[in-house]
């Protein structure tokens, strides 16, 4: 049975299963972060749809690895230009939630895989946090070791910046279109998988990649119970046990109330 609102009993039930389960995935997407004030990549609004650059590229061509490889001063630019709207931003209640379902005894082993590099996830408290894109405020050199973590691209005085150490253009921590995913999180995220989840949601993401859509898929097979949270409809929405059509702050507060009723 798929139900689609924040209805008392479809939350109960949710809340009920959340209860149950040992280990809990939450995988989460731009849309968490929209109540921050960022904008979402996809969907209405987004920052990808339908943007060419003043250089006349495909937003994704621009902040790709093959660009950065080749013009790092156009990839940067973008990128600055994309964290601009992050400036100042923070968590909001939808990772707090999350942070502090991590943290009760109340609640299961829970886990979050994130698509976003913003790092709201640990800034908010949650510690068994995947970034499987990466972390847009942590540099490095891509010759030497340096490295640091900026608060705001707003702190970099001239694009593309420079290590301090060997001159070497810097550029952060994130992966970019066309780059593979990065090895140590990809590990972690097969070897929780390989442990199991006894319930896995999916919040805010369009669902667009494999590794975010298998998860859910390879619940939803084992017959464990299944959550979208999303205002839209995505490719996960008849499948999943659990359609809340809400925007995730809205749905993961009143969900973490609805389980507190519960104790």
């Amino acid at each position: 049975m798929n139900r689609k609102s924040l209805d008392p009993e479809t939350l109960d039930a949710v809340a009920a299963h959340l209860r149950e389960a040992r280990r809990i995935l939450f995988i989460t997407g731009a849309g968490i972060s929209a109540d921050s004030g960022l904008s979402t990549y996809r969907g209405q609004g987004g920052l990808y749809n339908d943007t060419v650059t003043d250089e006349g590229f495909p937003i994704e061509e621009a902040v790709s690895g093959p660009m950065f490889q080749k013009r790092p001063d156009i990839t940067w630019k973008y990128l600055s230009m994309m964290s601009e709207g992050t400036r100042g931003a923070t968590f909001n209640d939808g990772h707090r939630v999350l942070a502090e379902m991590e943290h009760d005894p109340a609640v299961g082993e829970v886990w979050v895989l994130t698509q976003n590099v913003d790092g709201f996830h640990r800034a908010a408290g949650s510690e068994n946090v995947i970034e499987i894109h990466g972390n847009s405020r942590e540099l490095h050199c891509t010759v030497c070791p340096w490295e640091t973590h900026v608060e705001s691209y707003g702190e970099i005085t001239a694009l593309p910046p420079r290590c301090p150490e060997c001159d070497a253009v810097v550029r952060p921590r994130v992966v970019l279109f066309e780059e593979m995913l990065p090895e140590a999180a990809t590990k972690r995220l097969f070897v929780e998988q390989a442990r199991g989840f006894d319930m896995v949601f999916s919040i805010g993401t369009s669902s667009l990649f494999p590794y975010i859509v298998q998860p859910v898929l390879d619940a939803h097979r084992k017959g464990a119970p299944t959550v979208e949270i999303n205002p839209d409809q995505t490719d996960l929405s008849d499948i999943v046990t659990y359609k809340l059509a809400s925007g995730a702050r809205d749905a993961l507060t009143a969900l973490w109330q609805h389980f507190g009723a519960q104790r």
